[in-house]
């Protein structure tokens, strides 16, 4: 289980374009979901920014939102919207989570050993960096793990393949490839190359079985 953040929040009163005029410290979010009333709110903008800065899979994490000094309320992020131009972060959607239902999200998946496909020359190629769950709040995991270690070149590792807790379950296409060691890519064109260089003999017989 991960371990919950706390976060302080205000009630706002800008909305909408009004927005731009938000103390720069500050940044617009909505609260909304299970047991609270829908209100506009803004978060302080570099404790969120340093929060995404040092964890890939925010939304997955419980937060303890206090809005306005009242009781703590279980929310965790729904949705980020950036600045077009700039790529800023401009809005935030934080959900109110039911504890006693289980909750739909994205987690990391991170992996873990070193593969013998590399050391002999291979590349190394990390396909899918989240997956969908679904668990309840309580049992929503800071990320996924896969081992590595026995991956050799031409080998793969599949959504099938991955181990959730207990309570979680996945929700991607088992067959999606997560992580996989291919062969380099000089290496590929040269076999390609070798092939295409192999002349036709113009009416040269098959062998016959």
């Amino acid at each position: 289980m991960v371990e919950n953040i706390v976060m302080k929040a205000t009630t706002r009163t800008t909305i909408g374009k009004a927005n731009r005029r938000l103390d720069k410290s500050q940044l617009a979010a909505v609260l909304y979901g299970a047991g609270v009333k829908s209100r506009a709110i803004s978060v302080d903008r570099h404790a969120f920014e340093q929060l995404l800065l040092h964890d890939d899979s925010i939304s997955s994490h419980l937060i303890d939102l206090i809005v306005d000094e009242a009781k703590p309320v279980h929310v965790i992020v729904k949705g980020m919207q950036h600045e077009p131009l700039k790529g800023g972060l401009r809005h935030v959607d934080l959900w109110a989570v039911n504890m006693r239902k289980p909750v739909t999200t994205t987690v990391a998946v991170h992996p873990e050993g070193e593969a013998p496909g590399v050391k002999t020359g291979g590349v190394f190629m990390h396909n899918v960096l989240h997956v969908n769950i679904e668990a309840l709040p309580d049992d929503l995991p800071e990320m996924l793990h896969f081992d590595v270690s026995n991956l050799h070149v031409g080998e793969t590792v599949h959504v099938r393949d991955l181990v959730a807790p207990k309570g979680v379950s996945i929700l991607d296409d088992p067959d999606e490839i997560v992580a996989s060691v291919v062969a380099p890519a000089k290496e590929v064109e040269e076999e390609v190359v070798e092939e295409a260089a192999q002349p036709e003999v113009i009416g040269e017989k098959p062998e016959e079985e």
